[in-house]
């Protein structure tokens, strides 16, 4: 495997991490309350307008700190992926996943390196992708990347600031708020999910605008985005989510259209709650990102490193 293709897999991972792992755009942000106290006020929220079922719904989600995750993802012919495991948000994003790398592009490039699966590790000032062994072999026999927030921004202008906010700030709740910013929401009706009793909304968002709605990104920023975005042919989505009685957040599903085809991501959220312990890897066995850029004669935010994805190996 040649030098190259280590940067690939390293920027390519980069960009499917965020995109697996958590749950949808947005930056985060409480909307204050906790989930006992939005509990006892919405559980009748089915009744509520949606707009007021929704706002309940992301306050008892973002209250509740913690929730089991599993996700499918696909976009086109890039790739398609799974991710499961469990994801904590009191204290900035933390977590642990497992992620399969099921079809597309993406796939063939991790079989080059003899496996499909990677373990991810989110700390609040960085991600952490564990490799199999073949990369081991090409990176000083360190199987783990260190991808720190600030060195994503680094990435690829625009996209690479909106990287860093949606990996550091990304939280169950936030798809709720992509309906509630769309201004375009309306309910479903009720249906059973994996047995459970939910209200399922729906409503379409204009991605560009939503970015601009929420996140911490520069004027400059956004522009750039959105003109990153319109290149790539991506400009509105569908997004669905699914409430239980609770008005915790049990099911989300988000589809859109881009250059390279169509793109989904479903993912299922339960076990509220639940405790998340996640530690760095140890740092002899840690390769950093930018070090790995450095060794290679790159530096993030070059050229070379924005393309690297489209490297040949």
């Amino acid at each position: 495997m040649k030098s190259r293709t280590v940067r690939r897999v390293a920027l390519s991972i980069a960009v499917g991490t965020a995109l697996s792992g958590v749950a949808a755009c947005g930056s985060s942000g409480s909307g204050g309350g906790s989930a006992k106290d939005d509990n006892a006020a919405g559980k009748g929220s089915t009744r509520l307008s949606p707009i007021a079922a929704l706002r309940t719904a992301e306050k008892s989600t973002d209250g509740a700190d913690s929730a089991k995750v599993e996700s499918t993802t696909s976009m086109g012919s890039v790739m398609s992926m799974t991710a499961d495991g469990a994801l904590g948000w009191a204290d900035g994003l933390t977590g642990n996943l497992v992620i399969t790398y099921t079809g597309g592009t993406m796939a063939d490039t991790m079989r080059q390196l003899g496996t499909t699966s990677m373990q991810a590790r989110y700390l609040p000032d960085a991600y952490y992708a564990k490799m199999g062994e073949q990369f081991a072999q090409q990176a000083g026999g360190k199987h783990w990347i260190r991808y720190g927030y600030d060195d994503l921004a680094d990435l690829g202008g625009s996209s690479g600031a909106y990287l860093k906010d949606q990996m550091q700030n990304t939280t169950p709740n936030q798809s709720v708020k992509l309906l509630l910013a769309s201004g375009d929401v309306k309910k479903v009706g009720t249906e059973k999910v994996r047995g459970v009793e939910t209200t399922h909304y729906s409503g379409t968002v204009d991605v560009a605008d939503l970015a601009r709605k929420n996140s911490s990104l520069t004027a400059s920023q956004l522009a750039g985005l959105k003109k990153q975005l319109t290149q790539a042919g991506v400009s509105t989505e569908t997004v669905d989510i699914w409430v239980d009685g609770k008005d915790l957040l049990v099911k989300k599903v988000e589809k859109g259209r881009m250059t390279a085809g169509e793109y989904t991501q479903t993912a299922y959220y339960s076990d509220y709650g639940t405790k998340v312990s996640v530690s760095e890897p140890a740092a002899s066995d840690t390769e950093d990102f930018k070090d790995l850029l450095k060794k290679q004669g790159m530096t993030p935010g070059s050229g070379d490193t924005a393309s690297g994805s489209a490297d040949s190996s």
